[in-house]
């Protein structure tokens, strides 16, 4: 140990100094001193006055000055350093240095060296015995050694990624001083309350008896990273520090897999305050990449949060196929999928579009899941896109009900399933409800517990098939599936035999649900096998039923670092989020894509500096003086001496006399005078742009909203126009007459070109013979219906037709449709009494019914139930030839007569009435609650 406080870094430039005497004599010997001659004719310059004195010789003076120069660069180059030595440890008996070694102490771990070295090196000058003991480590037996071998020692220790577990260490540092019992302790800690601080410092202090303890502690440097969570709107983490101290800015830095950063947020913890959230705003795809976030500088495991699989929000895209009521969100199909996926996914719920544009837009932007929710049919590109993309990896969720109950068979569904369903308290009906009984040991719900409170009254049944038991995932009491799913391709189909609602069974309302969902959304991204089988049951890994533990794949050092996986590191619980220790060090476990991470600090984490008080212990903060480097003070007197024996040398020639005799601005500076370029010309102006022609007719537009019209569809057969146009007209007229509505003239519509969204009800005459409607239109038409629109398919054909929805081109025309099951309207529905009492809907022909959506079964004595869209069925079919018996000319006469009397063409004004109030009005005529009013002001 030095005497002085000063070191050199670079001692050996110091022999530079054994070259100074021989400068002194290279100086005094350059330059050379002048010879004397005498020159007889010199005696005539003696009265010249001489302008310009040399010298004879270098003065000494000058001499020291070089010389100094020469030794100041020297010790410069030496790089010396003045480091004020801490304060040796006192005492006699052996010395016992216990040094926190977790992650809290590595943003200063340096200073703890040495600040342990220091007292070392003190009790090996004094002569006394050293037992190092490092916390983090594995306990054992703790033997005394020399101060040397303590030193080299303390150098191979490193901190740990993980909060030192104290209390293990305390037996065998209680048998070290009962062999030796003058032994004092010094513990140089973290200063935390983790791990138990206060309870080791007392058993330290127990063990110790009448030797001193002394602790040096200092957590104002200990900062850590808590509760990531990838919320709807951003990502945000906890930022935690050990003090309540003033207002402090920190800096939050977000990086993938590969260290790439993906963003750097600022942050700042409040006065007071020893937590602060920091928000990352980042598109959900980028948030998604984002697997390390940590607090630039801190440089400690702590203040590391890794993101896992679990932590990702998928985009999810769900569509619905029954229409949309935004005022009774409640009732819609989607409201529980949305409600249960929005805790870990972003929803994308397809807004103003039908199912089949809808599918289309979410495969073009490679949404890794899709819910659709009782869709039937799709339109051939939508289905084609949507099986190329499941096959390509995307996982799909279907729901069941009543358009997927009477759709077609499809490959898009995970088993056959028979036409119609099952309902409670029909044929093939259960007595009583069934209750949800079991999870396949194969498919991801393997690990959740089975709820007790789950029924089901209603559902899709599954054909019966040699592979259906591979792909049950959930199975009700009586043995029949109600979640079933496969692998088709590199992708997933999953299907839930109820509704997304609460019509068919209490599933959405059960916390399962959620965890549900869940699953089979982290399926998504999941490896395929090497050699998919079609038609397979999804592999127990892809199903998501992981192993039961995962072996450590990259961890953290203590310092925060991504490093390979220790020799004691071992594999960690796939299920849960264990704590990080010594044989489970924070870091991914498991395969890239589908492992854990395990981080330093849960969720619920809070940092705090140990409190000691009440303990009789010498508690002082770790103080070690940093090291001054004098290297620039001893370069810059170099320079100064430089300079300074340059006006020296520049003076004794003669410079005095020479800056004398020099005229003072001889030497004018020459000012460059920056020219301007020439001026740009002019940019030229914007060509004029061509007018953008808008998505949607301004003037058809306002000619459709200024006032409430019925629409009619443009077919190409004048005739079939004509008379819808005149039976439209009619039937305005016949509406202002007789209600409070207004309406203006009907107006003529192309589903493939105009929007159909500003019209209550559009009247489509069938055609036969008539081409079917382009893809983009059909699609058109389905976000109509599924919006709250209303077509009425009139094929005008009730002579010739047989019973039932038979005619060959509205079946054609319907194909492309996600067209509801159908019904005759029942005796007690809405279009019965929305304003006249009906019983049968004739038009110019009488006998045909009119077929409108199914509504759902209910107990006798009970009323039918609310649904979304207020009611009103996006679709009715007749053959009466309502326009045909509407029709009228310009004279108001009618156009075409009726089968029956004129009785029959009053019933049919009804019967549009009634059609038109219903789009209108919706379920209201259903509503009992104004029926005790309504009769008590009637008997008034």
């Amino acid at each position: 140990m030095s005497a002085l406080p000063l070191a050199f870094l670079s001692p050996w430039m110091l022999l530079g100094l054994l070259a100074l005497p021989a400068l002194w004599l290279l100086l005094r010997l350059v330059p050379p001193r002048p010879r004397r001659v005498d020159f007889p004719p010199l005696r005539l310059l003696l009265d010249v006055v001489a302008k310009r004195e040399t010298p004879v010789s270098t003065p000494w003076w000058l001499l020291l000055l070089r010389l100094a120069l020469a030794a100041f660069i020297i010790f410069a180059l030496a790089k010396p350093v003045w480091n004020l030595q801490p304060t040796a440890a006192a005492g006699s008996g052996p010395l016992l240095v216990v040094i926190d070694n977790g992650w809290a102490s590595a943003p200063d771990w340096d200073a703890r060296v040495q600040a342990a070295d220091a007292a070392i090196e003190a009790a090996g000058d004094g002569g006394r015995a050293v037992a190092l003991v490092a916390s983090a480590d594995a306990p054992r037996d703790i033997g005394l050694v020399t101060a040397g071998q303590a030193r080299e020692r303390l150098r191979v220790i490193t901190p740990e990624p993980f909060d030192p577990d104290r209390k293990p260490l305390l037996p065998p540092i209680d048998k070290l001083i009962k062999t030796v019992p003058s032994t004092e302790a010094l513990w140089i800690t973290d200063g935390l309350a983790r791990g138990d601080a206060h309870a080791f410092a007392e058993g330290l202090k127990t063990a110790l008896g009448d030797g001193r303890l002394t602790v040096r502690a200092d957590a104002r440097s200990a900062r850590g990273l808590a509760a990531a969570e990838n919320q709807p709107g951003a990502l945000t983490v906890k930022a935690l520090r050990a003090e309540a101290a003033g207002s402090e800015p920190f800096r939050i830095r977000a990086s993938d897999l590969r260290g790439r950063t993906l963003a750097d947020v600022d942050g700042r913890f409040e006065p007071g305050a020893r937590d602060a959230v920091a928000t990352v705003d980042l598109p959900v795809e980028l948030r998604n990449d984002v697997a390390r976030l940590e607090i630039v500088g801190a440089k400690t495991a702590g203040a590391v949060q890794l993101l896992d699989q679990r932590s990702k929000r998928r985009s999810i895209g769900l569509v619905t196929g029954a229409s949309t009521d935004v005022a009774q969100p409640l009732l819609s199909p989607t409201y529980y999928v949305s409600q249960a996926l929005k805790p870990f996914a972003d929803v994308r719920e397809a807004r103003g579009q039908g199912a089949s544009q809808a599918v289309e837009a979410f495969v073009a932007e490679k949404l890794p899941v899709i819910v659709l929710a009782d869709v039937g049919a799709l339109t051939q590109e939508a289905h084609e896109a949507l099986s190329q993309w499941v096959k390509n990896g995307g996982v799909l969720i279907r729901f069941a009900g009543p358009r997927l109950a009477g759709a077609p068979e499809d490959d898009l569904s995970p088993v056959r399933l028979r036409q119609g369903g099952r309902i409670l308290g029909g044929a093939l009906a259960w007595e009583t409800p069934q209750p949800l009984a079991s999870f396949s040991p194969n498919g991801p719900f393997a690990p959740l517990t089975v709820p007790k409170d789950v029924t089901v009254n209603r559902q899709v049944l599954a054909e019966p098939d040699v592979d259906l038991p591979d792909r049950v995932w959930a199975t009700l009491g009586d043995g029949t599936p109600l979640v079933t799913g496969v692998r088709q391709g590199k992708g997933l189909t999953a299907l839930f035999h109820v509704t997304s609602d609460t019509r068919w069974s209490n599933l959405p309302l059960s916390g399962a649900f959620v965890e549900m969902l869940r699953r089979v959304v982290d399926l998504a991204g999941s490896n395929p096998p090497s050699k998919p089988q079609e038609g397979a049951a999804a592999p127990q890994a892809a199903a998501g039923a992981r192993a039961a533990v995962l072996a450590p794949t990259r961890t953290l050092d203590g310092y925060g670092a991504f490093r390979s996986p220790p020799a004691t590191a071992r594999p960690a619980p796939a299920e849960g989020r264990p704590a990080a220790t010594q044989d489970n060090p924070p870091g991914f476990y498991g395969p890239v894509d589908a492992g854990v991470a395990l981080n330093v600090l849960a969720p619920d984490a809070a940092l705090a500096r140990a409190d000691l008080s009440g303990l009789d212990v010498n508690v002082s903060p770790i103080v070690v003086a940093e090291p001054t480097p004098i290297a620039p003070w001893l370069f810059t007197i170099a320079a100064v001496a430089a300079i300074a024996d340059s006006l020296i040398v520049f003076l004794l020639g003669g410079g005095a006399a020479l800056l004398s005799g020099r005229r003072a601005g001889t030497a004018a500076l020459m000012i460059a005078a920056a020219g301007l370029a020439l001026a740009a010309s002019a940019a030229p102006g914007l060509a004029q742009q061509p007018p953008v022609k808008p998505a949607i007719d301004e003037r058809f537009a306002l000619e459709a909203t200024l006032s409430t019209r019925l629409a009619y569809v443009q077919t190409g057969d004048f005739e079939v126009d004509r008379l819808s146009k005149a039976g439209l007209e009619g039937l305005t007229q016949t509406l202002a007459q007789r209600t409070a509505l207004e309406p203006g003239s009907p107006m003529a519509v192309d589903p493939a070109k105009d929007e159909l969204s500003f019209f209550p009800l559009i009247y489509w005459p069938v055609v036969n013979g008539a081409p079917t409607p382009s893809p983009e239109a059909l699609a058109r038409i389905d976000a109509y219906m599924k919006q709250g629109g209303a077509i009425l398919f009139d094929t005008r054909d009730a002579l010739t037709a047989a019973p039932g929805v038979e005619n060959e081109a509205l079946k054609r025309l319907l194909a492309g449709l996600d067209v509801p099951a159908l019904e005759k309207v029942p005796d007690d529905h809405v279009l019965t009494k929305a304003f006249y009492l009906l019983n049968d809907f004739p038009g110019r022909y009488s006998g045909s019914p009119l077929w409108v959506e199914a509504l759902p079964p209910v107990e006798d004595g009970e009323e039918r139930p609310a649904r979304a869209g207020d009611g009103v069925s996006p679709i009715l079919i007749t053959g009466a030839d309502l326009a045909g018996a509407w029709a009228i000319g310009a004279n108001g006469d009618p156009l075409l007569p009726t089968s029956g009397d004129e009785r029959q063409r009053e019933m049919a004004y009804r019967v549009g009435v009634n059609i038109v109030m219903y789009t209108l009005t919706g379920n209201y005529k259903a509503d009992q609650v104004h029926v005790p009013a309504l009769l008590e002001r009637l008997g008034q």
